[in-house]
């Protein structure tokens, strides 16, 4: 019997729902395919058909919380009308979102040795990164620091920062050093405006 897009579209969440809860609880390692799908109540054949294996719904769960990651950081940026604001609450909201317990054994732990780092990266520059370029290519326009200053530059070396602060942030278990965190941006952010 042939299935409807929208049983199918239910399918596919189904699984990513349920690899992202294993994923993130056991790790990719001892993630087993058949508890997640038993969980699921779906069959083998359901998750080889659409994600082919094991590292295929790996790769689809790491997109589906990257695309989540980066909705949060729009909703958040939007709360002000700020450029400087919304650039300290979208990053603010990466790193509370990458270190979020449903997330950080997945996109931090193990996304970069699963599906290899430039994979990894690739997947950060179409979501969180793009949205971190988008803002910084609005405030330079706006004349909130020099031209002379290269934006794709400028958006990898804060993306390296707020990576490198939410594996830091995870590794030491304590939710208090995102404040410590932001306040090292806010150092970035204030060197940028003396710049007018």
């Amino acid at each position: 019997m042939k299935r409807t897009r929208s049983e199918t579209e239910e399918t596919i969440q189904l699984l990513l729902r349920t690899g992202q809860n294993h994923f993130a609880k056991h790790g990719y390692a001892k993630a087993a395919l058949e508890d997640i799908v038993t969980d699921s109540g779906l069959t083998r054949g359901a998750l080889y058909h659409h994600f082919k294996n094991k590292k295929g719904l790996f790769f689809a769960v790491m997109e589906s919380i990257q695309k989540k990651i980066a909705h949060k950081i729009e909703q958040e940026a939007r709360t002000s009308s700020n450029q400087w604001e919304q650039l300290s609450l979208g990053c603010r909201a990466f790193i509370m979102s990458a270190i979020d317990p449903d997330h950080k054994q997945i996109i931090l732990i193990d996304g970069p040795a699963v599906i290899g780092w430039n994979v990894w990266r690739q997947l950060d520059a179409n979501h969180s990164m793009k949205l971190l370029y988008s803002q910084l290519e609005q405030m330079q326009r706006n004349g909130c620091f020099p031209t002379t200053l290269s934006v794709e530059s400028l958006t990898h070396s804060l993306s390296g920062a707020m990576n490198e602060s939410a594996l830091w942030i995870a590794e030491q278990g304590s939710i208090d050093l995102i404040e410590e965190s932001m306040r090292v941006l806010e150092v970035y952010f204030d060197g940028l405006k003396r710049m007018k």
